[in-house]
């Protein structure tokens, strides 16, 4: 709802004397968690994110079978192609699996976005480009998800998590990338419940003036790192490599060095966590020692790397060794296209192997991970778009 601008209220059980008070009037006390109550009357236990989403009005199912250009994932490339295929005429449908902004929308600040000198959040980045793309006509389906993609002759055809489908004659996929789980016992149990992959504003303010730490080294651990600063007692970064500027922009290190409740522990990584119903400790360990310290924590919040969202491509493109889709020149060997490429012409800088499936943003192979990169081949992909279209006419 956050990511969405829904407006709500919300009360931890564990934490919220008005959550029990509540629970009780409605004869709720046994409810299965979390229990949502809307203005209606209406009351749900666990109920699925697209439910909730259809009854807060949010729009998970298209409106026509066929567009022009079909879009997956709603991040900054996914924006960036959408608002410049429809303000070019294109019949333009956008697939969010969650909320648009991708990872850059849950950035508590973006500093070296070029136009915003004192920087801007990510869900402000966020909500501005998804106002820009609705103005141009783009329809967006958020929470919904893409399971597959089908080919028949020109039409590339998404098959959507609820079994419906949509076709298009061409297909941009922006779907970005999912953070790496941290895999030491016990992490499973606690995740909500202390450990969080990102940091978004309900997580913040659940570890206000309380010690938090983050495991990571690239921006979005920094960007979380100064965020939580803000709120919480203490902020300790957990770093493996032997230098917090090894991956970060000089920036970041900068403000962090210059945050006196932010402590950066490099050579260093999370051996266990402890906790019943919420995290409680973690234990730390030297990677060069072997030392290890345990601490009290009321957040960890988890920015490890990522793996590209492209397991439901893996029949249909190719891809590298590591998951990420080859694009363009990647495609070639000895200056001619691949064994399978069916066209007389080379593949576009921004093409698949499939000819009018586009690749941007994250989940291309040696891109770019920052913003502007994503945004700029978002709006270059739509070049193609258009040269592919007139293809067939």
């Amino acid at each position: 709802m956050a990511r969405n601008h829904i407006p709500y209220q919300y009360f931890d059980v564990e934490l919220a004397p008005e959550a029990a008070q509540l629970l009780e009037q409605l004869g709720k006390q046994d409810a299965k968690l979390p229990l949502v109550i809307f203005q209606d009357g209406d009351i749900m236990e666990s109920p699925e994110t697209r439910v909730v989403a259809e009854k807060m009005g949010l729009k998970t199912r298209a409106e026509q079978q066929f567009y022009d250009l079909a879009i997956v994932g709603g991040g900054p490339a996914g924006l960036a192609a959408a608002v410049y295929g429809a303000s070019e005429g294109l019949r333009t449908v956008l697939i969010e699996r969650q909320a648009t902004g991708g990872q850059a929308g849950t950035s508590s600040r973006i500093e070296n976005y070029l136009g915003f000198p004192s920087g801007l959040s990510g869900s402000d980045l966020a909500q501005r480009a998804t106002t820009q793309a609705r103005r141009f006509g783009v329809e967006i389906l958020s929470p919904q998800e893409a399971v597959a993609v089908k080919i028949d002759g020109p039409y590339r055809t998404l098959v959507l998590e609820d079994g419906s489908e949509i076709t298009s004659h061409a297909l941009v996929v922006a779907a970005g990338l999912q953070y790496s789980k941290l895999d030491i016992p016990g992490v499973d149990a606690l995740i909500g419940k202390g450990i969080y992959y990102g940091a978004s504003l309900t997580e913040a303010e659940s570890c206000r003036e309380q010690p938090v730490f983050i495991i990571g080294a690239g921006n979005s651990a920094g960007q979380a790192a100064i965020y939580l600063a803000s709120s919480a007692a203490k902020v300790i970064l957990l770093v493996r490599g032997e230098s917090l500027g090894a991956k970060m922009s000089q920036y970041l290190v900068d403000r962090i060095e210059s945050t006196p409740n932010i402590e950066v522990r490099l050579n260093t990584t999370i051996a266990a966590v402890a906790g019943q119903d919420h995290l409680e400790t973690v234990t730390i360990c030297n990677i060069k020692t072997n030392q290890q310290e345990t601490q009290s924590a009321a957040g960890l919040f988890v920015f490890i790397g990522a793996v590209p969202c492209t397991g439901w491509l893996e029949e249909t493109v190719k891809r590298d060794k590591y998951g990420f889709v080859l694009t363009g020149p990647q495609l070639m060997e000895n200056g001619k296209p691949q064994a399978g490429w069916p066209l007389e012409r080379d593949p576009y800088l921004l093409e698949s192997s499939v000819p009018g499936i586009f690749v941007v943003g994250d989940i291309r192979s040696a891109s770019v991970k920052r913003v502007a990169s994503a945004v700029g081949e978002g709006s270059i992909a739509v070049q193609f778009v258009h040269q592919y279209l007139s293809e067939g006419k």
